[in-house]
């Protein structure tokens, strides 16, 4: 990467501010790039405020060069109305770091990067929108990213920040990881109810029974998680606090559409692909759907 970097970020709602605070803190403010026009972001963090000065851009045509690392923050419901950023951001040079959930970034992206190196990440930091439009980061930021030569763009970018970046030889199984632990929140939308919810008897039998589930695709698809991988997400949910939310259902709860597709809607289709039962996510995925597109 050059010794400066041009670094821009598409879509500056709760991660995509985290990640924007991270760089500016370390004296590498991103070009911001959004569906509306903001004189600047927030974020809370250990009872420090954050403040990464804008303007975020609303047009791409404001974009003169393209970058060299691009950051991805939008949901995935929202990656086609990112088509005019990414053709004005990104070039055969770039690297776009995916700061997306789901086990598809790739997929997703490569065809709107005009060439670009897509690199997909996990994020493991809950972080998110306060009325006031500020975003409160309610645990140490961290990213895991594949262990390939692009990801040292994103990792010298980050560099001396306080977002640790950790590499993944076996990236798949890691994402898989992750994948489990947000298809479960697909129970708290049907539910309309936060991680307080788990402290039940009969959704603990229900969310062990759905992992289990999950799991058996991911082990298809060739993740390697061990059984324990199900209580451990369990137990985590347990122990979080009660108020704590998930994106999907803070979308189900403001009427926007939800990634029920990539989160649950993916482990029914691969299942159904290897002739996996999925009983649980037969009934689960249609209802995320319903909620999300309608109609009704």
């Amino acid at each position: 990467m050059p010794d400066h970097p041009r670094i821009a970020l598409i879509g500056p709602g709760a991660i995509g501010t985290t990640i924007a605070s991270m760089l500016h803190e370390v004296g590498r403010t991103p070009l911001l790039c959004g569906r509306s026009a903001h004189p600047r972001l927030l974020l809370r963090y250990d009872d420090v405020e954050i403040v990464v000065p804008g303007p975020v851009l609303s047009d791409p045509k404001e974009v003169s060069d393209p970058c060299d690392l691009v950051f991805v923050a939008v949901k995935t419901t929202q990656n086609a109305d990112i088509v005019g950023w990414l053709s004005a951001l990104c070039n055969e040079n770039t690297v776009v770091c995916a700061l997306q959930n789901g086990i598809e970034q790739k997929t997703q992206l490569e065809p709107w990067v005009n060439e670009a190196t897509v690199l997909p990440s996990v994020v493991w930091f809950p972080a998110q929108r306060e009325p006031n439009a500020s975003v409160w980061l309610r645990a140490k930021p961290r990213l895991t990213l594949p262990d390939v030569l692009p990801a040292k763009r994103v990792i010298d970018a980050l560099s001396g920040s306080c977002c640790a970046v950790e590499l993944s030889a076996d990236f798949a199984s890691v994402a898989w990881r992750k994948l489990l632990q947000n298809a479960l929140a697909g129970l708290m939308v049907l539910a309309n109810r936060r991680a307080g919810m788990f402290s039940r008897e009969d959704i603990i039998v229900l969310a062990q029974a759905y992992l289990r589930e999950c799991l058996t695709v991911a082990r298809a698809e060739g993740a390697v998680l061990d059984d324990e991988v199900v209580q451990e997400i369990v137990v985590n949910y347990q122990r979080a606090s009660p108020d704590l939310g998930s994106s999907i259902l803070a979308d189900r709860q403001a009427n926007r559409p939800m990634e029920w597709d990539i989160r649950n809607g993916v482990i029914q289709r691969l299942g159904q692909v290897h002739g996996i039962p999925v009983p649980i996510s037969n009934v689960l995925v249609p209802l995320l759907a319903a909620g999300s597109e309608g109609p009704g």
